[in-house]
């Protein structure tokens, strides 16, 4: 397969047909694919055949259900992330000199989200009003993911990173602490994210710790999710203390060993994404508020 780079030089490839096989490759299918584009189907596939013509190879495995990314199409995946983003940071770059102005994306686990993140993004709006900002949550491992595949550029996440390709700064420091229902403390159900969120590792590295063997995993994709099964008596969870303390009185929260509830909060970026100035000042407000936590 002739260098993808090569061939978006020679303006053999374009760039919107590599962002439509991104888009593709993300969604699983033609379908949602189209849905996320805002386009009819029809262009999608179109897009898809010319570019594995260009190439000559087969990038997608067709499925009953959906479309696979074949080994080739893993291969043009990654080289199409790179792309992509080239002509992200080239932007950014005619930008950087801006005061304010331009955009920014920011990954973050959900409880962050929740408490943490509200005043950092009241100041950073106020001292860049023309910043547009998007906010997308998941987990420690799916942002960490994104901002390696300039998906991101930067996140918080509840873990340190080891990769020479992240720049992280101290965040804050979250305390956990187990939540449940009045009388269920000892239940062996754990109510929590999907697999990758940093507090379920810490949660399950508990469960084991304690004994509490086997234990029954339910997976939620909202903190209203588990909370709301929480109260029902249906299992545990584990939050940071600051979440727990919004809760309803009428759960009970119980302390955690100090290994297992000090969590260092980081926020990370690519060390290649061009440093702009509102990105400067989110890097400066995160450093900080570690440091009045600290004091």
């Amino acid at each position: 397969m002739k260098s993808v780079i090569s061939k978006v030089v020679e303006g053999l490839m374009e760039l919107t047909t590599l962002k439509v096989f991104i888009a593709v490759a993300e969604a699983g299918g033609v379908s949602p694919a189209s849905e996320r584009l805002h386009c009819v189907q029809s262009n999608v596939t179109a897009r898809i055949k010319k570019l594995e013509e260009e190439l000559g190879v087969a990038l997608f495995m067709r499925k009953s259900r959906g479309m696979e990314l074949s080994a080739q199409g893993r291969v043009l995946l990654e080289h199409a992330y790179q792309i992509v983003d080239m002509e992200r940071q080239a932007k950014r770059a005619v930008n950087a000199s801006l005061e304010d102005g331009g955009s920014l994306s920011l990954g973050s686990m959900e409880t962050a989200m929740a408490v943490r993140l509200p005043s950092l993004l009241k100041e950073f709006h106020h001292l860049h009003p023309k910043t547009e900002l998007s906010v997308r949550t998941g987990t420690t491992d799916e942002m960490i993911t994104q901002v390696l595949n300039h998906q991101l550029d930067c996140a918080i996440v509840g873990s340190t990173v080891k990769s020479e390709e992240i720049i992280q700064y101290p965040f804050f420091t979250e305390r956990l602490v187990l939540v449940s229902a009045p009388g269920k403390e000892a239940s062996k159900t754990l109510l929590v994210y999907r697999k990758g969120c940093a507090y379920r590792a810490r949660a399950e590295e508990w469960l084991r710790h304690e004994g509490r063997l086997p234990y029954t995993i339910m997976e939620f994709g909202t903190q209203e999710g588990i909370v709301g099964c929480v109260s029902a008596g249906l299992g545990v969870t584990i939050l940071p203390i600051e979440v727990a303390k919004t809760l309803s009185a009428e759960l009970t929260i119980t302390d955690l060993p100090e290994d297992i509830a000090r969590v260092e909060t980081f926020l990370i970026c690519h060390k290649s994404t061009v440093q702009t100035k509102p990105m400067q000042t989110l890097m400066n407000l995160a450093t900080r508020y570690s440091a009045v936590q600290a004091a």
